[in-house]
Formats: structure tokens, C-alpha cells, sequence
């Protein structure tokens, strides 16, 4: 039996490792295994554009502004801001970051493409569009008392899992009492890496939209399989421990594990508040200006 491994390493290998989902192929986009709200279509794109303006407007229009879109995949988000020709262009500062060599590879020109966050200060937006829900992720599991699940690969090469003692003292965000068998994630990157993205802007905001639950308590209270998916070939996957480096390993997060917010809003809100309606009324009104004689734009 090998060596046991914390769910958080153990996902962290099989997503970012040298085998890993993530980095093997570099997967997103349309022939990826998922698509995010940027893959649906560059509307998405054009209301993050007209967010950047209002917050560059209300920094006072600084010479240089910076994005940073966390979590990249191929640049779809890139390309749709960029379309979108907003009107603090000649300002931005583009940086997407992405993990994968393959993908960084395919981001468009006019950007920089790195693997990490940039060096603070910054003035200006960082973005995550559902990145928060794929970070590494302890996992703790009820049985009379919260353990902590880890990993271990048996002499047949079959994975399984092991519950380690009960916690002592039990984790904050774990409720104290839960039926037998509710699992919760323990989303420490999730925190570390919100904490870190705040402590890099000096002036501007931090974004990030994900599939959300108000509190750890709600998903132990939910059957775990309904938070802690999997997916492959745009569709749901197996139990997590198999084909390791084959599936993507995703979890709601949990608001509660995150430091404090100043707003939160549904996606719907969020991007009816940055002008999504408008932008459909004005692609109606080309539409109709320009049936007869369409062309890519109509």
C-alpha cells in the first residue's frame, strides 16, 4: 500500500501534475471537457468589457489599467474583451494566467500569458471566472465524528480511501453534527487564494463567479455526489477516485470558507447590472437593420 495522500494532493496531482487533466492535454473550449461561460459565445466577453470601463472611470482613468483574467483556459476571454473594443483599450493591461503550457501557447497576441498571479501592486480588476470551484480541496467525512479523507493505492493499483482519526478540534467551517456518511470539502486555496488576489490590488476589485453555496453546513447537509462532480467529454464523470488524470474534479464553494465579501450577486444580476440586456437589444436592433444583407457581426 502506498503512501496515504490528503484529497487535496491527491487532486491536485491527478488536475495540475505532470499527468494531470489539466496539463496533459490543456484542455477548455469547445473540444474540451467543459465550457464556461466565455466558450457559450463572445456576449459574455462584451459585459466584462463594459465592467473594466466602469471601474477604470471611477479609478479616475489611470494610464495603465490592469486585468488579469485568473484561470485563462485557451483565451476565449481574451479574444471576446478584446472584440469588444472598450474604451479603456489603449490603458489595458492584459494578463491572462493559465497553468497550461498548451493553452498559453494558443492565447492571442496583445496579451501576456504567464502561470501565476503578477507581482502587486495593482490598479485594476482581477477576474476568476470558475476557477475557485477546480483548487485543491480537503475532504472531511461524518461517521459520528469528522475525519479527514485521504487516498492510498492498494498493491492491485486500485485506489480507495482511508479516514484518518476524528479531528480534534473539528475544522470552523464543519457544522458540529451531520448525518452518517455527509462528506464537506475544506477549501483552504480557495481562501489563500482570494486572500492573496485582495492583497494584490491596490485600487480596483477582485471578480470571481462560480457555483456557489452560502455555507459548508448546506453541503453536508446535500447528498455529497450533487457538489462533488466530475466531468469528461462535456458530460458527468465517474466516482472521482477513477481514471485518475482522465476526469475533472470540480465542488461548489462554499461562501462561508471565503474572507467576506462586499457584494454578492447571481450571475444573472451581475451581468444585467454591467448592461447584458442593453447589448441584446442592440444585436436585436442590427439584426433587423441588417437582415437583408447580413454579415459576420449580424
Amino acid at each position: 500500500m502506498t503512501e496515504a495522500l490528503g484529497f487535496d494532493r491527491f487532486m491536485e496531482l491527478v488536475l495540475y501534475g505532470a499527468a494531470g487533466f489539466y496539463t496533459r492535454e490543456g484542455r477548455a473550449g469547445r473540444r474540451g471537457d467543459f465550457i464556461t461561460s466565455p466558450e457559450v459565445g463572445p456576449l459574455f466577453g462584451a459585459v466584462v468589457a463594459r465592467y473594466l470601463d466602469s471601474e477604470w472611470q471611477r479609478l479616475g482613468r489611470p494610464s495603465r489599467f490592469t486585468f488579469v483574467d485568473a484561470g485563462a483556459g485557451p483565451g476565449t476571454l481574451a479574444r471576446s474583451v478584446l472584440a469588444a473594443e472598450p474604451e479603456c483599450a489603449d490603458a489595458l493591461d492584459y494578463v491572462a494566467v493559465e497553468l497550461s503550457d498548451q493553452q498559453r501557447a494558443i492565447h492571442p497576441d496583445g496579451i501576456t500569458s504567464r502561470p501565476d498571479l503578477p507581482d502587486g501592486p495593482i490598479d485594476g480588476v482581477i477576474f476568476a471566472n470558475e476557477l475557485l470551484d477546480n483548487l485543491p480541496f480537503r475532504l472531511a467525512v461524518f461517521d459520528g465524528a469528522w475525519r479527514e479523507a485521504y487516498v492510498v493505492r492498494l498493491p492491485d493499483g486500485q485506489l480507495v480511501e482511508q479516514l484518518s482519526a476524528h479531528f480534534d478540534p473539528v475544522p470552523e467551517p464543519l457544522p458540529v453534527r451531520a448525518r452518517h456518511g455527509a462528506r464537506a470539502p475544506l477549501q483552504e486555496r480557495a481562501h489563500q487564494w482570494v486572500t492573496e488576489a485582495r492583497s494584490l490590488v491596490r485600487q480596483g476589485s477582485v471578480v470571481v463567479v462560480d457555483y456557489c453555496v452560502a455555507s459548508t453546513a448546506e453541503l453536508a447537509d446535500r447528498p455529497w455526489r450533487e457538489w462533488l462532480r466530475t466531468y469528461r467529454g462535456h458530460e458527468r464523470g465517474e466516482h472521482y477516485l477513477a481514471n485518475p488524470g482522465e476526469q475533472d474534479i470540480t465542488t461548489d464553494v462554499a461562501l462561508d470558507q471565503l474572507p467576506p465579501a462586499d457584494a454578492v450577486r447571481s450571475q444573472a444580476q451581475w451581468l444585467q447590472l454591467h448592461g447584458i440586456d442593453e447589448l441584446v437589444d442592440d444585436g436585436k436592433r442590427y439584426w433587423a437593420e441588417h437582415a437583408a444583407r447580413p454579415d459576420l457581426t449580424a
